[in-house]
């Protein structure tokens, strides 16, 4: 899915920070932003910050409050600097820039070295009754969503209603089904980050340097969340998600670090959640005209053949 800035008024932008951060800015470093606009910051007072812009969601103070805990746990992250604090019709936050590294580990320990940094966190973060709500989840992550029809309103694209677009029937039976399993059996929720994507961590060799977007972070069971980001993790390419092989490396690594295997049942959880999350981008993709990239109909296929399903052909 393609990023879109949401536009940020310099002179809004010099006197928030001056309120909530005692110091304007003296030089921006960067801009991007993909569901908010994150800009680097230099401060007249010789700091280095991050302020993320985005519209306003009850969940957001939760989001931060799991990003303060980690990073006083000794998870690699942005420092929160603020809470949630209002920015025009938006809301803002600022964090400590976590400048350098590679988006991706050294290629011999890519599989190992993700997984066993997506446990620690799992390890480290929270438990969902210790902070404030953090529903709902981001609509990639929203298979339980408690919206009409399939698919859920995309975060990026609010205006697109996914399930009145035609076409693509294989990425409809591939949601459904994996929509179907997760319902199938629950587990109770943990704190996890539902977008373990490269573009949001940074590594030197093999040893996890920060993790970006915290706005991520969503109360699921934990095979869920392993499911997400065994589906969305890289290897070898930030451009390139994870195979079916390479989600199946992920999850044995996975469970190697955390020292309990998956149940039967919480594998084919996993892997429902993987086929989720994959065939919601495709959806989008599909909706928007874009090549459909995020998912194969051959590799629908084999991932809902491991989560207990099948999937029906055309």
């Amino acid at each position: 899915m393609s990023p879109r800035g949401r536009a940020v008024d310099p002179g809004n932008l010099a006197r928030w920070c001056l309120e909530h951060l005692g110091s304007p800015p003296s030089e921006e470093l960067f801009r991007s932003g993909y569901l908010s606009a994150v800009v680097g910051l230099r401060l007249t007072d010789g700091r280095e910050v991050v302020v993320k812009v985005r519209p306003y969601s009850l969940r957001i103070a939760a989001c931060v409050e799991v990003q303060r805990r980690m990073f006083q746990a000794g998870y690699p992250c942005p420092r929160p600097l603020t809470g949630p604090a209002a920015f025009g019709g938006d809301v803002a936050t600022a964090e400590t820039y976590v400048p350098g590294g590679a988006m991706l580990p050294s290629t011999d320990h890519a599989v190992v070295a993700s997984a066993e940094a997506f446990a620690r966190l799992i390890r480290l973060a929270p438990r969902p009754v210790e902070v404030s709500t953090l529903d709902p989840a981001p609509s990639w992550a929203a298979w339980n969503h408690a919206g009409d029809g399939l698919w859920p309103c995309p975060e990026e694209d609010p205006g697109v209603n996914l399930n009145e677009v035609a076409g693509a029937e294989w990425i409809d039976d591939a949601g459904r089904r994996a929509r179907d399993r997760l319902r199938a059996s629950e587990s109770g929720a943990v704190i996890g980050h539902c977008d373990w994507l490269a573009g949001n961590l940074r590594w030197s060799a093999d040893a996890l340097l920060v993790v970006h977007d915290w706005d991520s972070v969503i109360a699921e069971s934990e095979p869920v969340l392993a499911g997400f980001a065994a589906a969305l993790y890289s290897t070898v390419s930030v451009d390139e998600l994870a195979t079916v092989e390479d989600t199946e490396r992920f999850l044995v690594a996975y469970c190697q670090a955390r020292g309990r295997e998956f149940s039967a049942d919480e594998r084919e959880r996993s892997w429902a959640a993987g086929v989720w999350t994959r065939a919601f981008d495709a959806k989008h993709q599909h909706a928007v005209g874009q090549p459909i990239t995020s998912l194969s109909e051959n590799e629908a296929r084999e991932r809902l053949r491991r989560a207990g399903t099948g999937s029906q052909r055309p």
